[in-house]
């Protein structure tokens, strides 16, 4: 029987949301992918990534980033019309103003949104591997 090692991080500080993007990085993201649920505060992502944590072969994964507390949500050289269009994340950093953080996903090709939250709560959950 094959295992399946599946991971599940959640992030409430840098060290977290550092760990989370590297994990993300080189990730494949499409537009149709990314949701931002208004009422409930929560912002998903819906990537397809390669799991590096294994170090032997790279095996593509379907993973769900989803952010909790969000309040606003701002992109920039994101074209949203495009559903097809695929975006390429970087990787994730913050910064802190007064009260409130900054999230901010870093995309090739000068992309990015940008969250902005009361507090950091990350979470990276594999779904399913691609075969």
């Amino acid at each position: 029987m094959e295992k399946k090692y599946l991971a599940k991080i959640i992030a409430t500080d840098n060290e977290g949301l550092q760990m989370i993007s590297a994990c993300c990085s080189g990730a494949k993201v499409k537009i149709s992918n990314i949701k931002f649920l208004q009422s409930n505060k929560v912002f998903l992502l819906s990537i397809e990534r390669k799991n590096l944590e294994d170090g032997k072969e790279l095996k593509k994964i379907n993973s769900v980033c989803k952010f909790d507390f969000v309040d606003q949500v701002k992109s920039k050289n994101i074209d949203q019309e495009n559903k097809d269009l695929f975006l390429e994340l970087i990787g994730i950093d913050y910064l802190k103003h007064k009260d409130d953080y900054e999230i901010n996903l870093i995309f090739k090709n000068n992309a990015h949104i940008s969250l902005k939250s009361e507090t950091i709560e990350v979470r990276l959950e594999d779904q399913n591997e691609i075969k």
